[in-house]
């Protein structure tokens, strides 16, 4: 592939994310990226990025169009990422397979069966949050974000409380990208340790849970549709991992957002806006994906200035550079609740658009209405600007979220 545009290396640290983000916007639709060795598109123009991600020219199957796929996997930091064998590196007929067999634990009639369970997750994160003691700064990303979506997925796959904690940390590792390729390919390993175990455990004693049902149709599955072994654990991976890291970061960048924009939160207070109207907007301002690895051309692919994605070379859907493109959204970069234009790439879009976004939607708004609601005097312990970003160029948090809960 021949183009004279420079090449922007992203911070695998994840620091300085918005400058980084306005040089893909200004470098044009597209713009060649390193990602941690790989070179690739980033794609931050919204209209172009939406048209890819709907377009039979795309591929998320690295095995079949990636022709650098196998030099790159055994080096690969990132590896995870475009290896597993589940619905998010699927194509085609293959996708529609494992979506089919995913969707309906996230149907609309199981996701408002599970409003109570939720709810009373949040209730009892909640209430431990009022009896720790009194004018001590409290870290909301390990005492709310954290552990909230682990509850929750947990109960959804039938994780056992004690396994969780195992599950969090290697996921978490997952999103790490300034891991090594060995501290990597480790995690992974421990990873997939720790699915077998559930695997087994679930085999040997099923419950009314997805891993449980996963199971049962890897096992008893005909005409085809049958997971195979490697499929039925990055199908776990992959729902644990994306229903949990998302969701931490959607509720920790909400809940920052609302004590660094007290006009925003007043408008909640006062009815203006819903609890629901934070959360688009900050999916759409702070999404928890910054950047997803990665996608393929299956053919040549033209771009609007004259240039052209060859066949098999790397696209990066770099989301939250879209999501603030001020084509699509007029002040792009102010946090404003009231916009009536909501719509965002957060949960991606077209044939892998998120399965569980309307559970994350649900997660945040009653964490951020019962926690707001409990602690009215609730304000930032540090200032906003020494809160650091969790150290990846995929993943969009804080490392820490220190309040102050009560007036004093």
């Amino acid at each position: 592939m021949t183009t004279q545009q420079p090449v922007l290396v992203l911070d695998p640290t994840g620091a300085g994310h918005h400058a980084e983000h306005r040089a893909l916007r200004a470098g044009g639709p597209a713009t060649r990226v390193d990602v941690l060795g790989v070179q690739a598109w980033s794609i931050s123009d919204p209209a172009l990025l939406k048209h890819l991600l709907t377009s039979p020219d795309v591929s998320k199957d690295a095995r079949a169009h990636w022709p650098a796929f196998g030099e790159v996997v055994g080096t690969w930091p990132l590896a995870l990422w475009v290896a597993v064998e589940n619905m998010f590196t699927a194509y085609g007929q293959g996708h529609r397979k494992l979506r089919r067999l995913v969707a309906p634990a996230f149907s609309a009639r199981r996701i408002a069966a599970m409003r109570p369970a939720v709810e009373t997750m949040v209730t009892g994160l909640v209430d431990r949050l009022a009896a720790l003691p009194a004018g001590e700064p409290v870290d909301l990303r390990q005492e709310l974000a954290y552990p909230l979506p682990i509850a929750v997925i947990g109960h959804l796959m039938g994780v056992p409380e004690e396994r969780r904690d195992g599950f969090r940390a290697l996921v978490d590792g997952v999103f790490d990208t300034t891991l090594d390729q060995a501290e990597a390919q480790d995690n992974t390993a421990r990873l997939y340790g720790v699915l077998d175990q559930l695997i087994a455990a679930k085999r040997a004693t099923p419950g009314d849970d997805m891993t449980s049902l996963l199971i049962a149709a890897r096992d008893d599955e005909e005409d085809g549709a049958r997971l195979s072994p490697a499929e039925l654990r990055d199908t776990l991976l992959l729902m644990i991992s994306a229903g949990y890291e998302t969701t931490v970061n959607v509720i920790d960048q909400a809940a920052h957002t609302l004590l660094t924009h007290p006009d925003q939160l007043e408008l909640v207070r006062k009815g203006e806006v819903s609890w629901e109207d934070v959360v688009e907007e900050t999916l759409r301002h702070e999404p928890a994906v910054k950047h997803l690895p990665l996608r393929f051309a299956v053919t040549d692919i033209p771009l609007p200035d004259g240039r052209t994605i060859a066949r098999g070379d790397a696209i990066l859907a770099s989301y939250a550079a879209a999501n603030r493109h001020p084509d699509w959204h007029r002040d792009a970069d102010t946090f404003d609740a009231t916009r009536t234009v909501k719509e965002h790439l957060a949960f991606g879009h077209g044939v892998h658009f998120c399965l569980g976004a309307p559970l994350a939607r649900m997660e945040v708004a009653l964490a951020l209405e019962s926690l707001f609601g409990r602690f009215p005097d609730i304000r930032l312990a540090d200032p906003a600007e020494e809160l650091p970003p969790v150290p990846s160029l995929i993943s969009n948090g804080h490392q820490r979220l220190p309040v102050l809960l009560h007036a004093g």
